[in-house]
């Protein structure tokens, strides 16, 4: 299997898991957070939505300065108003990603990509290693944000296998 084909099919089943947990974060908790440190939950289930987008990002540049605020600001996840907007969000994001992999090819993904500040390269490889990354990254907010809504009083609906309170029969 290429790898164009592999992060598309990657991709549908990471969306579809996306869906069921921003299906049931909480309307008017954005700013709630479990920590002083922690991030806001609207912030964080932003980022969860907003993150497929990150794919279509990383094969139409070379590589993101966070020195160039235009460029920081368009990365930066902003927390949705509405379950609705917020899986709005997650499907135009999921499009996005969808877009770009179908529209790129196997020699494209295998040049590289890099996370700067300014001439100081912080992160990177090849396309293929980054968009690997933003799955696993992608995965990890999502679990963080089934943290949150467990201490919110939410069912934590099922992801990799069954939650506590929804069984998988």
């Amino acid at each position: 299997m290429d790898a164009v084909r592999f992060f598309v099919d990657q991709l549908q089943r990471e969306q579809a898991l996306n869906r069921k947990v921003l299906a049931v974060v909480p309307e008017g908790k954005n700013t709630w957070k479990p920590h002083d440190k922690s991030m806001e939950l609207g912030y964080l289930a932003a980022l969860v939505a907003q993150m497929p987008a990150w794919i279509a990002m990383m094969i139409a540049t070379d590589g993101l300065d966070f020195a160039d605020s235009s460029a920081r600001s368009s990365f930066q996840a902003k927390g949705s108003d509405s379950t609705a907007a917020l899986l709005k969000l997650a499907e135009d994001s999921a499009a996005k990603g969808k877009s770009a992999l179908e529209g790129t090819n196997e020699d494209h993904l295998n040049g590289t990509w890099n996370f700067r500040m300014g001439d100081k390269v912080l992160g990177g490889g090849t396309r293929i290693q980054q968009i690997a990354d933003t799955f696993t990254h992608m995965t990890h907010h999502r679990g963080q944000l089934t943290v949150y809504l467990r201490l919110l009083g939410v069912n934590v609906p099922s992801t990799y296998g069954p939650s506590a309170d929804e069984k998988v029969v």
